[in-house]
């Protein structure tokens, strides 16, 4: 019978502590997540304003041939570059003084901001190019494995949402350079690039970047 008692008061003891830890695991279950910071709009204007105009405009349509385009880019894309060129992972001496002044706040609210400025049309120059640049665009180079840039950048240019950026209407010298500077190992921050413009010859990267010149 002692040994009945002993058992029975070890369980009523035992009770409140394993309703505790039920009362503590619901409690967590249904905590709501912690709320991620909505991008500042006005902030991300301001800070653009004061950083950023001078190279690629008021409305981020760059009228620098050599800076790129920014309005209506993936806003993930764009922090990721500011994020590279802030860390060194890509190596441009005059954006990593500008992305080193950066908060990752500052980051978030340009890239949302500029992703709500309409992007201007561009267009391409070379008629002798543009043609090989279509092809090579929509449908690659098969016998040198080289895929068709549509693939991840859309037939139109348009990019797809934090994987790849917007290419439509952006300057043909900027995306000139930018296939060169992957092509010859100066631009690392990514590898299915690098591997893709190592098969470019020069004038394919030109006819390329004239043809998404004037990708709409």
């Amino acid at each position: 019978m002692k040994l009945l008692a002993h058992l029975l008061m070890a369980a009523l003891l035992a009770a409140p502590a394993f309703a505790n830890a039920a009362e503590d695991a619901h409690a967590k279950a249904a905590a709501p997540e912690a709320k991620v910071a909505k991008p500042d709009l006005a902030a991300g204007s301001a800070k653009f304003a004061a950083v950023c105009v001078a190279c690629h405009a008021a409305d981020g349509n760059s009228t620098i041939t050599v800076n790129p385009k920014l309005a209506q880019q993936h806003p993930e894309y764009l922090v990721a570059q500011l994020e590279a060129f802030k860390s060194g992972k890509r190596n441009n001496a005059v954006m990593k003084g500008f992305a080193s002044d950066l908060s990752d706040a500052d980051m978030k609210n340009i890239a949302y901001w500029l992703t709500s400025q309409k992007a201007k049309s561009g267009f391409a120059k070379d008629k002798d190019l543009v043609a090989l640049g279509e092809r090579i665009y929509r449908g690659g180079i098969a016998d040198r494995q080289v895929p068709a840039c549509a693939g991840c950048h859309s037939p139109n240019g348009a990019g797809i949402p934090s994987q790849y950026p917007r290419l439509s209407g952006q300057h043909a010298d900027y995306s000139a350079v930018q296939l060169t500077a992957f092509r010859d190992g100066t631009r690392k921050n990514s590898l299915p690039m690098t591997q893709v413009a190592a098969k470019l010859n020069d004038r394919e990267i030109k006819a390329v970047a004239d043809y998404i010149a004037g990708l709409r």
